[in-house]
């Protein structure tokens, strides 16, 4: 029985690592929906201001004359689908839910904005609270070392996750990410050892949200550019579902959703 959730990325910035620049217009926008859709998306997210290395802060008013044109053109064009928008900013975040996205996925784990829970808790949708070394939205190029990432990961997303129920809201609501890539650090064996223990943040008693997608720690030995990670990230994506992942944000939809029901199918064997 599929019980992974495969999320669609469609990012209308022009500086994003993989797909800037491609898919931010409207007509870009509900095309690439339409594709994700067709090919097995449960959930579409919207992004507005890339956060990777490198990337530029967005003013407040040009995030959402990027996002809400497009939110508005996709529930039109897809009333039965489900949309998330990718943002730390709480105006940002009711904004979108008011035009029909029902998720909100935060960086910053309500860090940055100081409204966040509270708008949070009013608007009461799914809302993730993902692990970031850095305490900006940017994260940086850094080998950050760690005696113990799973630990430190897992302290952090349960503090967040108790600030956020402190703060009213409901806890079925929560959903935790444990990063990945440089949000974790730019040494790779951080990643993996955050996928390879995944179901050790399963004591934190909320769905996991996990987002491999053509980042830099699966650039492997050849130090491959985003667009030739696919391989790897389909590997990653099915390897988390294994240990315990409910949500895959993912950029390939077909090829990822193809691999995590594979994925379930062994899993559910055992």
């Amino acid at each position: 029985m599929k019980t992974v959730q495969i999320v669609g990325i469609v990012n209308v910035t022009p500086d994003s690592y993989y797909d800037g620049g491609e898919f931010d217009s409207v007509s870009a926008a509900l095309q690439r929906a339409q594709q994700m859709i067709s090919e097995g998306a449960d959930i579409i997210e919207i992004g507005g201001e890339s956060t990777g290395p490198g990337s530029k802060d967005v003013p407040l008013e040009e995030e959402k004359s990027r996002v809400l044109g497009v939110i508005q053109a996709l529930v039109s064009a897809y009333p039965q689908a489900i949309f998330s928008i990718d943002t730390y900013k709480s105006e940002i975040a009711r904004a979108a839910v008011e035009a029909g996205v029902t998720m909100v996925n935060d960086v910053t784990a309500g860090r940055e904005d100081s409204a966040m829970f509270a708008v949070m808790a009013e608007l009461g949708v799914p809302y993730v609270l993902m692990y970031a070394k850095d305490p900006s939205p940017r994260t940086t190029v850094e080998k950050t070392t760690y005696d113990d990432c799973v630990m430190a990961v897992t302290s952090f997303l349960r503090a967040r996750k108790e600030e956020a129920t402190g703060a009213g809201i409901a806890e079925e609501n929560i959903i935790l990410d444990p990063g990945m890539g440089h949000f974790v650090s730019a040494d790779p064996r951080y990643s993996f050892l955050l996928l390879s223990q995944l179901s050790a943040l399963s004591v934190l008693g909320s769905p996991l949200f996990i987002s491999p997608s053509r980042k830099s720690f699966l650039a492997g030995s050849e130090n491959l550019p985003p667009k030739e990670r696919l391989p790897a990230t389909i590997a990653a994506s099915a390897i988390a579902v294994l240990h315990g992942a409910s949500y895959i944000r993912t950029h390939d939809v077909l090829a990822v959703r193809r691999a995590c029901e594979t994925a379930e199918n062994i899993r559910d064997a055992g």
